[in-house]
């Protein structure tokens, strides 16, 4: 962890400070009718182009509370709560007011019979009754800008639950005001530690005890600075405490554990505001196997959504994801606080061989990049280390120069070269005095240098002086107690500056008007039925995506014309709205070089169709299209995030291998190439065994034009298969070679 009590701010938290002190926040909420200024941009396909972070000051922190169904009964839940809840507002200055009907007075403090007996309209008010519903409208009518509800027993238990919280919503959207909860607990109201300074990590759970991991982060000196336990999520939900936190000076990381999304749109707006303020997000997302998603579920009651994409979103906009709670941990701390890196080289240094060794395998294999160190440095460095021992990376020191002078000099140097950006020393054991000294001196040299110093600390017992005291008391050394979780963090913090400093944010440039080619499509859908594969070509022309030469015919004599016409040899198919698989059928001829073969080959086609009873439209004469490499593109309907697009390894590979990269629009041309790279057979593309490269220019420009079509369609698409799409070699395009295209 990077620990300690006297932190250092960043330059960029420097500049993020000063940018946020020039930005006006924008109001909770208004019931006014938009103005002509607060017209909200949509792309085509209707919906926002950005959201308002959501203020959310005063639910943190609130000039004045009211506690409905406050207790100072010994025994009863609520009295806990109840003093919690004036402990919390005492710490954040704020009035507070408890209500109960039959009380007079709470711990000594003022009770009031009802909402509308409250002296001053108030901020926030925490609802500890079991039915939020009723109160929710007495809070309207006093004007209340927030309301916490710990009630359980809604989405989370089934369907009666999902109905009584979709009435809980409706009531707080007709109120006014903002709801956290139900189903949410005190993490909100817990008690941060105000000694620790630096940029501060903001957490966020839909399950409180998740959160605890990262809350105690504090007793080794990272700075917390909020928590929102979103529970439920019937209004307030994780994507505003993103858009909310990234936009606060003092947050350097948000950390998020999500159970499930309620709304995959307002996520990618939000994940596209911390990555354009370059706050990084990390999140712990279950849901990855069915069992997961299901428990998911039945704790929140929130959709979970396709893994694949719900992953793919995450990397889309920078979102970190990661697997464990500790991981989650290393991660957030390490980002929230580490400078921005001069250079991305790491090099490891060891006073063992073995270990150096096997910790550079271990991230060389995660994609770390472990440089060759020049050979002027390796000379510098074997003016402290003897000659037999390997410095080139990682470097061996031999132990025995950690324990004088010649420690330091050693890791000064090797931060010293231009080509270092991270230096990771794995200390597996304590062995003092020798584990004492180079503690010393990695904390002593980490605070004359702007580069990342990182020690993995690998004893178990994790009381040693040398890191209780030394490793955690520093602000400039990120400590680690195994191999894995630095790697992570590492990894993570390299990778979250390159995708920054490059980020361009796909709203800006995303389509706010249909295309001419949108009026054509739509004349070529049929609502709810599969077209044929001739009307699912037709669509792709709309959208200026090549097929082949082809014709659509109803006799033998006319097939054979248009042998003519297309060209010789040729691909007769069957084509009908009820075809998806026709190889499987025998519904394909390929390689036709005559007329008779035409002949033959369109009355065993409609023979076949009128054996298997399947209705057709014609037979298709198609140019026959060999060179290549197949691929596949298409569109789904996701249930969270609405249309996304997938290209993966065309033909039956796809079935097979499952080689398929996904992207939520809106998109720009960087990701639709980056989608190309995640494929394992991307070499395919690049030729192999003396094929030519594929034409990746023409690649891309189809994923572009498929994703237009899925934006400016939205859910009349609910799917569509290009499969195979042949991609010639370069500078000849690409051919859709067949079409589905499913209607809703």
């Amino acid at each position: 962890m990077l620990g300690s009590t006297h932190g250092t701010l960043t330059t960029d938290f420097r500049a993020r400070v000063e940018a946020c002190g020039e930005t006006p926040r924008t109001a909770v909420h208004s019931t006014a009718a938009p103005s002509a200024e607060d017209t909200v941009a949509l792309d085509v396909s209707g919906r926002p182009l950005h959201a308002d972070a959501p203020d959310l000051d005063r639910f943190f922190r609130p000039e004045s509370v009211a506690v409905i169904g406050a207790s100072d009964a010994e025994g009863r839940p609520n009295t806990g709560i109840t003093r919690q809840l004036i402990a919390w507002a005492e710490r954040v200055g704020a009035r507070l007011h408890p209500v109960h009907p039959t009380r007079t007075t709470v711990f000594g403090l003022p009770c009031h019979a009802s909402v509308a007996d409250l002296p001053e309209q108030v901020d926030l008010a925490v609802l500890l009754v079991a039915d939020p519903l009723p109160v929710v409208e007495q809070l309207a009518e006093a004007k209340v800008k927030f309301a916490v509800a710990f009630a359980s027993g809604f989405a989370e238990t089934g369907d009666e639950g999902a109905a009584a919280q979709a009435r809980l919503g409706a009531a707080v959207r007709r109120s006014g005001l903002r709801l956290l909860g139900p189903n949410t607990n005190l993490n909100a109201f817990e008690k941060f530690r105000e000694d620790l300074d630096g940029p501060a990590i903001a957490l966020i759970t839909q399950s409180g005890h998740q959160g605890r991991p990262v809350y105690t982060l504090q007793e080794l000196g990272i700075r917390l600075s909020h928590w929102a336990p979103t529970g439920n999520e019937a209004d307030l939900e994780t994507s505003d405490f993103i858009s909310y936190f990234a936009e606060q000076p003092e947050v350097g990381a948000i950390a998020c554990y999500v159970e499930g999304l309620k709304d995959g749109r307002q996520f990618l707006l939000a994940a596209d505001r911390a990555a354009r303020n370059g706050v990084p997000v990390v999140a712990v997302k279950v849901g990855r196997t069915e069992t997961g998603a299901r428990m998911a579920a039945s704790h929140t009651g929130k959709l979970t959504g396709a893994d694949t994409v719900v992953d793919a979103a995450m990397r889309q906009f920078g979102v970190i994801r990661v697997d464990g709670l500790d991981e989650l941990q290393d991660t957030a701390a390490l980002l929230a606080r580490a400078r921005k890196p001069l250079a991305d080289g790491v090099v490891v240094y060891s006073i063992s061989g073995g270990t150096g060794a096997h910790f550079s395998d271990l991230a060389t294999e995660a994609g770390l990049n472990l440089p060759t160190l020049s050979q002027a440095k390796q000379d510098e460095l074997h003016q402290w280390i003897p000659p037999y021992l390997g410095v080139s990376n990682p470097v061996d020191n031999g132990g025995h120069p950690v324990g004088d002078w010649r420690g330091r000099k050693i890791i000064d140097a090797i931060l010293a070269d231009p080509s270092v950006g991270v230096l990771i020393c794995p200390i597996t054991g304590p062995f003092p005095p020798m584990s004492d000294k180079l503690a010393r001196d990695l904390v002593d040299a980490a605070e004359q240098t702007d580069k990342l110093v990182c020690v993995i600390w690998g004893s178990p017992v994790g009381t040693e002086e040398a890191y209780r005291t030394t490793l955690l008391g520093s602000s400039r050394v990120a400590t680690f107690r195994t191999f894995g979780n630095c790697i992570t963090a590492v990894r993570a913090y390299l990778g979250h500056h390159r995708f920054t400093a490059a980020y361009r944010s796909p709203f800006e440039d995303a389509p706010r008007t249909t295309s001419p080619s949108f009026r054509k499509a739509q004349a070529l859908m049929r609502p709810g039925q599969q077209l044929s594969e001739h009307a699912a070509k037709q669509l792709l022309r709309a959208y200026g995506i090549r097929v082949p030469r082809e014709q659509l015919v109803t006799s033998a004599a006319a097939a054979v014309r248009a042998a003519g016409l297309v060209g010789y040899p040729v691909v007769m198919k069957a084509s009908g709205p009820q075809l998806a698989h026709k190889t499987e059928l025998g519904l394909v001829k390929i390689g036709l070089t005559s007329a008779s073969q035409i002949r033959d080959a369109y009355r065993e086609l409609t023979d076949i169709a009128r054996y298997e009873n399947v209705p057709l439209d014609g037979i298709l004469v198609c140019q026959m299209v060999e060179r290549g490499v197949e691929m596949v593109v298409g569109v789904t309907q996701d249930e969270l995030f609405g249309p996304t697009v997938t290209v993966g390894l065309g033909g039956v590979l796809v079935e097979v291998l499952h080689d398929v990269a996904v992207r939520v629009p809106p998109f720009g041309e960087d990701q639709a190439r980056a989608m190309l790279g995640e494929l394992r057979g991307h070499a395919l593309l690049e030729g192999v065994r003396g094929a030519p490269p594929a034409d990746v220019d023409a690649l891309v420009e189809v994923i572009l034009r498929v994703q237009r079509m899925a934006m400016e369609l939205g859910d009349e698409l609910s799917e569509l298969d290009i499969n195979p799409l042949m991609v010639l070699p370069r500078g000849q395009g690409a051919v859709a070679l067949d079409a589905l295209a499913i209607c809703r």
